[in-house]
């Protein structure tokens, strides 16, 4: 999947969603994305097309790629927060830029903030 920050919101939405519930709705993205369930609705349905999410009419699931994809934009996310933070700025600041460069930054940058911050919590 070519990286869509859009996808890459819902699909994240939806498994720290799963962690904290046993279901998905439709309404909880809603509610924690801010957008209108048409909105959830739409989306769901691409990334249904895309094989990341199966949904049985009332629950959205996410499959196995779609929890690997999940995963790998919360450790980008995760990561570059803690960079920040590392860094000096404040909890709430770094959560904000966290959830917008993660979706911008190159592999490259990204895998040297992820050293760094792997290197400076020994």
């Amino acid at each position: 999947m070519k990286r869509n920050r859009s996808a890459e919101d819902y699909l994240e939405c939806i498994l720290l969603l799963s962690r904290e519930n046993k279901f998905v709705h439709r309404v909880d993205v809603a509610r924690k994305t801010g957008v209108s369930q048409p909105a959830v609705q739409k989306a769901v349905k691409l990334l249904q097309n895309d094989g990341y999410l199966e949904c049985d009419g009332m629950h959205i699931y996410l499959t196995r790629k779609g929890t690997e994809y999940a995963e790998e934009v919360y450790d980008r996310h995760c990561t570059i927060k803690k960079f920040l933070q590392t860094l000096g700025v404040n909890a709430a600041d770094a959560e904000d830029d966290a959830c917008e460069m993660e979706h911008v930054i190159s592999e490259e940058t990204f895998k040297a903030i992820k050293l760094f911050v792997t290197e400076n919590s020994k």
